[in-house]
């Protein structure tokens, strides 16, 4: 066994690993645009995002006084996933720090795992368009389970344990929103929190047990755990 204090650091994706809100910001106003309603400021997008592609469109429009029917609000996330998904990885990158970081954690003998609200798929394109996939072990999807199985529910993250084929590893969760420590609160394991991610800076009403302002800070961080 090696003597990081953890076996398994999962992470979330946008806002976390993936500084990704240029392009899903140009992928929803192309939508908005398509459904005939006004863009947003790109500089808006990390607040908006942050429990999948409906919910995205929704705070997009809220911010505009408008709604849509069900199955308007299901044309228009289908607009924004397609174009998004034709165009995923223009501007998207890692965080500043992101891949010593990983190889950091690897070295050390850590299992690196991806769980996320994106759709599975998604995130898979993005990570191999980015060549990242085999750093993980695994990548999970919001729909990887189907409805209703989320975060800030802990099922995702129950999943990625299980995924591991190991007898009560010590976990950690790295995130950005409430979805994430939710999540990681629900699951009983520990949660740090990136503050440079979609949090907007409001780190202080996650509850995590730790907040990092660069990826530099992540591996002695989690060994102060």
């Amino acid at each position: 066994m090696h003597n990081f204090p953890f076996d398994i650091v999962g992470f979330d994706l946008d806002g976390t690993l993936i500084d990704s809100k240029l392009d899903l910001g140009v992928a929803l106003n192309h939508a908005l645009e398509q459904g005939g309603f006004a863009t947003v400021p790109l500089d808006m997008i990390p607040r908006l995002v942050g429990g999948g592609t409906r919910v995205l469109m929704e705070r997009a429009l809220a911010v505009q006084g408008a709604t849509l029917d069900d199955d308007g609000l299901t044309a228009m996330a289908a607009e924004l996933v397609r174009y998004y998904e034709a165009n995923i990885a223009v501007h998207s990158r890692l965080f500043p720090g992101g891949a010593d970081m990983l190889d950091d954690l690897a070295a050390r003998g850590v299992r690196l795992a991806v769980v996320t609200n994106k759709m599975e798929r998604l995130a898979r394109k993005l990570f191999g368009e980015l060549g990242l996939t085999d750093r993980f072990y695994t990548i999970i999807g919001g729909d990887t389970l189907g409805p209703g199985r989320q975060k800030p529910l802990p099922d995702l993250l129950h999943l990625m344990v299980e995924r591991s084929g190991m007898a009560s590893p010590r976990t950690a969760y790295i995130g950005d929103t409430h979805f994430d420590t939710g999540a990681a609160q629900a699951a009983g394991i520990p949660c740090v929190v990136c503050s440079f991610g979609f949090n907007q800076g409001r780190t202080e009403e996650l509850k995590a047990d730790a907040v990092i302002d660069h990826f530099d800070a992540l591996v002695p961080t989690l060994e102060s755990l």
